[in-house]
């Protein structure tokens, strides 16, 4: 592989998204990449000083091999907030304060309390701050400006909204909030795995995850399973729902729903890849930039159907969106015919294995 190609190669592995959380904006985004880039300049990643424990800003979505804070086409802008703490371990600050604390009680006969172990420790803190090691991780989004969407690819919601929480430290305003659905995303894949017809261009995949309401209930994970077998029902007839679903879109994607609607496991399949490798690219970034197109244009087909899938967004009367997602509501989907339920008393065809746990875990 050509040195060049190496260079790029994990910029290039960072750009297909691999887990998704979906945020609608309130407003359209009227910003030009142009203009957009110099608001994002103001607050461009800086790194830590020495006394700085941690620091966050804008970088180049093609990290030190491109200058542009905004990767901007076709009406899609990519963005990526950089972020570097300073690792300073619990276990050498307890053992600094322990021997510090022991040396003063031996010193002045006298015991130190909580208050002053606190500053003590905030001391060793500070002490620590300029020697410490330092952790750098990179955070991709993308605006879909058409769509009124901003999707974060990172399977925590937490440090998504740390992400849209940077753009509007940036940018002094910036509306958005995740996509809410009208119907309960869990009850909609427990009837799909109840036997209820799918929509169109989706299909069950292999694996789920099935919880009961009581936390002593217990929660199954299955993996690599025929979601149709008579097991999986039978746990939903006792009373468990799902909270993730692997599913397929249109033999394109594959991935895994959250009851939060968090798309998960994200891959883009062979049929997607076939069209990437027959694209010809002169140099990597120009590859970085067909594939950006490739997966945005892919995603913008793919939302507004999963969202109609699930039974709408739930938007206000006057939200920029809704005029776009109104006629998918208002067409006829076919869908596919229902699955002969099986029954209890029947075998289960089993395809992989099902692991249960007697405890409750969070989702």
């Amino acid at each position: 592989m050509p040195i060049i190609d190496r260079l790029f190669q994990g910029v290039i592995s960072n750009m297909w998204f691999k887990n998704l959380q979906l945020y609608r904006l309130g407003q359209p985004f009227d910003l030009t990449p142009e203009a957009f880039e110099e608001r994002l300049r103001a607050d461009e990643f800086k790194g830590c000083n020495r006394m700085d424990m941690l620091t966050s800003g804008w970088a180049p979505p093609l990290g030190r091999h491109g200058q542009q804070l905004v990767h901007a086409a076709n009406g899609y802008l990519m963005i990526c907030v950089r972020k570097e703490e300073k690792i300073i371990p619990a276990g050498v600050v307890k053992q600094l304060l322990d021997d510090k604390v022991a040396d003063i009680e031996a010193a002045e006969s006298r015991e130190v309390y909580r208050r002053e172990k606190l500053r003590m420790k905030e001391e060793i803190i500070v002490d620590l701050l300029p020697r410490a090691l330092t952790r750098i991780s990179d955070l991709f989004a993308y605006i879909d400006v058409r769509n009124n969407l901003i999707i974060v690819d990172n399977a925590s919601p937490a440090k998504a909204e740390a992400l849209i929480s940077q753009l509007r430290s940036t940018l002094g305003r910036f509306p958005a909030t995740p996509v809410k659905i009208k119907q309960s995303t869990s009850a909609l894949m427990t009837r799909w795995l109840s036997g209820e017809a799918m929509p169109r261009d989706l299909v069950l995949g292999g694996d789920c995850e099935l919880k009961h309401p009581d936390p002593d209930g217990g929660m199954i994970s299955c993996k690599n399973q025929d979601l149709e077998a008579g097991e999986i029902r039978n746990h939903i007839k006792n009373g468990k729902f799902a909270v993730k679903l692997a599913l397929q879109w249109k033999e394109r994607l594959s991935f895994v729903l959250h009851e939060d609607l968090s798309v998960k496991r994200l891959r883009f399949e062979d049929i997607i890849k076939e069209a990437e490798s027959e694209t010809e690219a002169d140099d990597p970034v120009s590859r970085f930039d067909l594939d950006f197109s490739l997966m945005v244009l892919e995603l913008a087909e793919f939302f507004p159907q999963l969202i109609v899938a699930l039974g709408g967004e739930d938007l206000p009367e006057d939200a920029p969106a809704k005029a776009a997602i109104e006629p998918l509501l208002s067409e006829q989907h076919a869908i596919a015919p229902p699955v002969k339920e099986q029954q209890p008393d029947e075998p289960p065809a089993v395809a992989g294995q099902v692991s249960t746990q007697h405890r409750a875990e969070p989702a």
